[in-house]
């Protein structure tokens, strides 16, 4: 079985080599040491949500700080391809839900969308607390998947915004997927950036899924129009809180992730 993954915050966990010793403390040392009782012997993976994880043995515990001997570090590679999943808001959590499951996949970054059929409407204190809830969202869906790297979740983006943020990934090199029932186009076949060339950003993929009642003809044209393509999953319809996470895991396969 994998050793449970905790959350280092700030900083990166390069500079420490295998023998050293790191003190988990905070929420996480509490979580660990007092939450979930963690003993001398025990494994546990400390990461930093850059790439960097440390594989360690616990030392001693002394009620919220878990002094861990480092065993491996392990840097994890930078995707080279960014997978993001642009999701709108959407009632009843299914946008959390969708956040989720898209990070326990592989997804890169997150990205809300204000989309104009969206019920939930982001504003003033409500905004910023919904933010933080998917934040918070990620952080126990990294944990959930073992994985080393934090998905950034961006400030929530209107129609506009995101259209125009579509046509800078297309015109760098990248890609952007509409999820649309009535898209011609299989996911299978949509084009997926390539590799960037040694030295070279890695180019987005953006993935686009839309509210309960879907999403807008005028929003669709638009997108396309700053160079998107409308793609479907499959013969049926998938809810906003399946449809993003089911896309990831297929490009996951196709970008070799899952190889």
């Amino acid at each position: 079985m994998s050793a449970p993954v905790f959350l280092a915050d700030g900083g990166t966990l390069g500079a420490l080599a295998v023998g050293d010793v790191y003190v988990l403390d905070g929420a996480e040392g509490r979580h660990a040491g007092v939450v979930q009782r963690r003993g001398p012997g025990e494994r546990l993976d400390v990461v930093d949500g850059a790439g960097t994880r440390l594989r360690c043995v616990v030392d001693a515990v002394e009620g919220g700080e878990v002094r861990l001997r480092v065993a491996e570090v392990v840097a994890e590679p930078a995707p080279d391809v960014v997978l993001t999943l642009v999701q709108a808001l959407a009632k009843g959590d299914r946008d959390e839900l969708a956040v989720e499951a898209a990070v326990e996949v592989g997804v890169d970054a997150v990205v809300p969308w204000q989309a104009d059929r969206s019920v939930v409407v982001w504003r003033g204190a409500r905004a910023a607390k919904s933010h933080a809830k998917w934040v918070a969202t990620v952080r126990s869906a990294v944990k959930q998947a073992r994985r080393a790297c934090l998905p950034p979740v961006d400030e929530p983006l209107t129609t506009r915004l995101l259209v125009a943020r579509a046509r800078e990934v297309v015109e760098a090199g990248g890609a952007v997927v509409v999820l649309h029932e009535d898209a011609t186009t299989p996911l299978a076949r949509v084009e997926l950036p390539a590799a960037p060339q040694p030295g070279a950003g890695a180019p987005a993929l953006l993935v686009v899924v839309g509210p309960e009642g879907g999403i807008a003809d005028a929003e669709l044209e638009a997108l396309v129009e700053a160079g998107a393509v409308a793609a479907r999953l499959g013969p049926h319809v998938l809810r906003t809180s399946t449809a993003g996470p089911v896309a990831v895991a297929l490009l996951s396969e196709r970008l070799g992730r899952w190889a």
